[in-house]
């Protein structure tokens, strides 16, 4: 497919290691003009770059903001009317639990050529660090991925908790102990096994596994961590 100037590219940067960037995404790193890539996006990735290309971080991370979404929207508008390969990357996959959809919303409304290029996403990192299957026979039929902002704003009613799901939660925070007793009230056992995953798919990845009732003592893991929960995790390589 052809890389075309004056387009912006909503591109996935992957968990961290550059060597799973799909094809397209170093194509589009080698192109671009430019790349607004979010804090999470690996160092060793943006070294993949264009030499001459001009990086620019735009994250917003832990609260943390030197730019907001608007001027974002604004920036990737002005860069592609100026018929410039802008490259938007975004840790993971760009369509999961990222502000994609703000973006191409913007990028529609101003008539400016964009496309998406779906990369892997931490969940699929997570397990694949662990060595299981989400989706194993034996342990589960359904996946369920869900973030861990604005989690006061989840339905009351919704229950995840039986055996035969796998719950991804990206952005868990650091409050084991609440994430106990939510997923406890909501129908988990607490003798459910859980895998915490530190950086998945980078060189400083840590994983740690427990059950659901020793949550609350655990050491919290540094940033970015993703939480999967269920019955598969049992399948977890040691």
């Amino acid at each position: 497919m052809k890389i075309l100037p004056g387009t912006v590219y909503l591109t996935g940067a992957g968990p961290g290691d550059p060597d799973l960037l799909t094809r397209r995404a170093l194509q589009l790193l080698q192109s671009a003009d430019v790349i607004l890539h979010d804090d999470l996006v690996s160092q060793a990735v943006l070294a993949e770059a264009r030499a001459a290309a001009e990086v620019i971080n735009v994250g917003k991370r832990c609260g943390h903001k030197r730019i907001t979404q608007q001027e974002i929207h604004a920036m990737l508008i002005a860069q592609a009317r100026a018929g410039r390969i802008v490259v938007r990357l975004k840790s993971g996959d760009p369509l999961i639990f990222g502000r994609a959809g703000e973006e191409i919303r913007a990028l529609r409304q101003a008539e400016v050529p964009f496309a998406v290029v779906p990369g892997v996403t931490a969940a699929l990192a997570a397990a694949a660090a662990a060595g299981f299957s989400m989706t194993d026979r034996g342990g589960a039929s359904r996946l369920v991925l869900e973030s861990g902002h604005h989690a006061e704003e989840r339905e009351e009613a919704e229950q995840h908790g039986h055996r035969s799901t796998t719950l991804a939660r990206y952005m868990p925070g650091s409050d084991y102990a609440g994430m106990q007793r939510e997923l406890v009230d909501k129908g988990w056992s607490a003798g459910t096994p859980v895998l915490l995953v530190s950086c998945a798919g980078q060189p400083g990845q840590q994983t740690k596994r427990l059950r659901l009732g020793e949550l609350a003592e655990a050491e919290p893991l540094p940033a970015p961590t993703i939480l999967l929960v269920g019955e598969a995790i049992a399948m977890a390589a040691d």
